[in-house]
């Protein structure tokens, strides 16, 4: 379960959403074994394991780095907006700095920029020794949620 602080409890308490199902990994990070462990404006942080997220030569696909960093960065985007409010991907940049072919990675996402109409996250996506293996960054645009 998502460890979120009090003040973001506070701030999406009666606003009829439910938190950690809307604060998650969503469907995709499910099936890829992304596990958010703390999410705030300020910071989110996940891990996922590296086993069956390999490409053919056994290592980390960079396409799940990507998933990882745009899933951090995502939810970190609508902690900030808050309720009534949605945020959506529109810009993901990552680069890849070195393999890793077993163990589990860990993201952390913070913010570069969190305006009334965008938020830009970095991502860093570390093995388990602590080095960075990949760095993201997601912008996001921030709009009124559709109405009913």
């Amino acid at each position: 379960m998502t460890e979120f602080p009090p003040e973001v409890r506070d701030r999406f308490d009666g606003a009829g959403m439910d938190l950690d199902k809307l604060f998650s990994a969503g469907e995709l990070g499910d099936r890829m074994g992304i596990e958010v462990l703390e999410a705030a404006p300020e910071r989110v942080v996940a891990q996922m394991a590296v086993e069956g997220n390999r490409q053919p030569y056994g290592l980390l696909h960079g396409g799940a780095s990507a998933v990882l960093a745009e899933t951090l960065g995502s939810v970190g985007s609508m902690l900030h907006a808050g309720p009534g409010k949605i945020s959506v991907g529109v810009d993901l940049n990552v680069t890849h700095h070195r393999a890793v072919r077993s163990g589990t990675v860990t993201g952390v996402a913070t913010p570069i920029h969190r305006g009334r109409s965008t938020a830009t996250y970095e991502i860093v996506v570390s093995d388990g020794d602590g080095r960075r293996i990949c760095t993201g960054r997601l912008t996001c645009l921030i709009r009124e949620a559709p109405q009913d």
